[in-house]
């Protein structure tokens, strides 16, 4: 029994990639700026079951999940994960307050959406937001109610393909000009027809994520890293932003590996010396511990 990387995690402390095993649970392995990642993928990719209420369960098949999904739950696991999730409409009867925000990601690049008020802005964090502002806060419904009443009054989406925010991170314009382009959203937000009484309107005030991300590591555009058996990544951490790390790779050239696409993955230590050899697409441990990949 190995251990097996289940993806990455955002806290208010920043990233951190996630491994899990059937005895010892979950751990946690900082990504820190600077710090060397190195691994080589092993033979096939399984699904890493459920997460729910801070506990993992594990698949009870061990499902094999394709190596160029997204995703890596097999369908009886993502149907049970969604099967009470907010994102899904499947948990009405949440009683917890919850945010409505705009998210930035580029010019003309803004979404509306929700999530709950005790996560804190993590939530943004995970989406990969470079700069975002709180809208109002209320009841689960009446901040559902809020997100479709502003995307039709803002024509702003709840959604974007995340291969379109990844590409719009290199040039990044400071963070005035964000600053701008939300205010002028928030203002016409606040004043939109239509919103729930019940839903508190909260004061413009941006956040930018530079310092949390990094993005001064993104310096030019990146390739992306295709995950595949056998494969290896080796570099040192540059930035991360939402589930992507990119990675400085020694010769001048920057990879992002995005880690949804890692999880379900045994991934092996390797030494100081190897090098990257898995395909780069250039459009846009002992038992009872994690692999040491840092």
């Amino acid at each position: 029994m190995a251990w097996l990387c289940s993806g990455l995690r955002w806290s208010t402390e920043g990233p951190s990639v996630v491994w899990q095993h059937p005895l010892h649970g979950e751990r946690l392995s900082p990504l820190a700026p600077g710090r060397r990642l190195g691994f080589v993928l092993g033979d096939a990719r399984h699904c890493v079951g459920v997460r729910r209420g801070g506990r993992r369960t594990p698949c009870p098949t061990g499902a094999a999940v394709p190596s160029a999904a997204v995703s890596a739950q097999c369908a009886e696991c993502a149907r049970l994960d969604r099967s009470r999730s907010v994102a899904a409409d499947t948990m009405a009867d949440d009683p917890r307050p919850y945010d409505v925000y705009l998210a930035w990601f580029a010019p003309g690049l803004v979404k509306v959406g929700i999530t709950a008020a005790e996560r804190g802005g993590v939530r943004l964090l995970e989406q990969a937001a470079l700069s975002y502002a709180l809208l109002g806060r209320g009841p689960l419904m009446a901040a559902r109610r809020a997100e479709a009443v502003l995307g039709v009054a803002l024509g702003v989406p709840d959604r974007f393909p995340y291969a379109a925010k990844r590409a719009a991170r290199h040039p990044l314009p400071p963070p005035d000009v964000r600053t701008a382009e939300l205010a002028a959203l928030h203002a016409r937000a606040c004043t939109a027809p239509g919103l729930p009484e019940s839903l508190a309107v909260r004061a413009f005030a941006p956040v930018h994520h530079d310092e949390v991300f990094h993005v001064e590591g993104i310096r030019s555009r990146a390739g992306v890293a295709v995950p595949a058996a056998g494969r290896v990544v080796a570099g040192r951490v540059a930035a991360v932003a939402g589930p992507d790390v990119y990675l400085e790779m020694g010769d001048g050239r920057l990879v992002v590996v995005d880690v949804r696409r890692l999880a379900g993955w045994e991934l092996g230590a390797v030494g100081d010396g190897v090098v990257t050899t898995v395909e780069v697409e250039w459009g846009e441990a002992p038992v009872g511990e994690p692999p040491a990949l840092f």
